[in-house]
Order: structure tokens, then sequence, then C-alpha cells
């Protein structure tokens, strides 16, 4: 339930409904994404709930898989800013170097000459990982293995 408003979203009313007609279910499988833990977390802080009301809510709900204390007070700090976004800031990591017009070019070209050719080959030709050659021929060059043979998405 939105602050200002009193109206609830969406998603607050998913987790509400989730929350009060399956934690049977949850208890069960104990499989909650972080994602449904925090918008759970969310839902009990707008009801008003402290820190360690929510926590323990969430222990009774997810027992050994529930969150740490620390973390649902972080959350709550946040909520308490006005940050209820569910997924985390972009954050500063290291460049893809490897995933450059050349290379795709070179994946290219190795391709065109042999569609029998695999992932593991190219990669040990070229000195880059197996998987970085399986992203560049799936997300940039938008193929796929089609009877042994690479071929183009249709």
């Amino acid at each position: 339930m939105s602050m200002e408003s009193g109206v609830c979203s969406y998603a607050e009313l998913k987790v509400f409904s989730c929350y009060n007609r399956r934690k049977e279910v949850w208890q069960a499988t104990r499989a909650i994404s972080i994602t449904w833990r925090r918008e759970l977390s969310k839902f009990l802080f707008l009801q008003d709930k402290a820190p360690k009301e929510i926590h323990a809510i969430l222990t009774e709900t997810l027992g050994e898989h529930a969150l740490s204390y620390i973390t649902v007070k972080n959350w709550v700090a946040q909520f308490k800013r006005g940050d209820f976004s569910t997924c985390g800031a972009p954050r500063p990591g290291r460049p893809k170097t490897v995933t450059t017009t050349e290379i795709i070019k070179q994946i290219h070209e190795l391709i065109l000459e042999d569609r029998r050719i695999s992932a593991k080959s190219i990669a040990e030709r070229l000195g880059i990982s197996r998987e970085r050659v399986g992203s560049i021929i799936h997300e940039d060059l938008d193929m796929r293995k089609l009877s042994a043979k690479w071929a183009p998405n249709a």
C-alpha cells in the first residue's frame, strides 16, 4: 500500500495474497526468490511493521531460508528513504573486452568456413572463453545449432 495514496499496487496485492493464502506452500517448498522476499518485506513495512516484526514473519514463513535481520533492517532503511525498487542498482564491473566487432567478425568467419565447428574449438582458436563464444554466437550473431550445424535463427 502506497504511503501517499493508501492504494495497493498489483505487486503488493499479489504478495499479500501469496502471504495469506500460500504460507503453507512457501513453508513446503522454501523456494522463494530474493525479489519476493523483498516485496514481502516492503508490503509488511507499508503495514507499519518494525524490522524485528518483519524478520520474525519471514523467519516463521521461510524457516532457515529467511533473510538475516541485518538485511531486513537495511531494506527497511531504504524503504524509509523512499527507495522501493526491487532490483539492485547497476554496479560498476569489469567491461566486456572480448566482445568487440573484430572478435564477432572472426567468429562469424569461422562459422561460415565450417558450419560444424564447435564453440569449444572457436574458443581455443581465438583464446577466449567458451561461454563468451556462446554468448556472441547466440546474442550477437543470432545463430543456433541445428542438426550439428550453426544456422541463423528463423
